[in-house]
């Protein structure tokens, strides 16, 4: 799953793309795998 601070920082945010979520300062390669697969599984919400 995701950190707390990884959520935060998302929520604060709201980026629209994956792009635009990886270059928010303490978003880790790991956290936009994760973020990809849910993405995958559920669509954009």
């Amino acid at each position: 799953g995701l950190s707390r601070e990884v959520r935060e920082k998302l929520s604060r945010a709201r980026p629209e793309t994956l792009g635009m979520a990886s270059r928010i300062s303490g978003i880790t390669p790991a956290a936009l795998s994760v973020l990809r697969i849910y993405l995958k599984k559920h669509g954009k919400e």
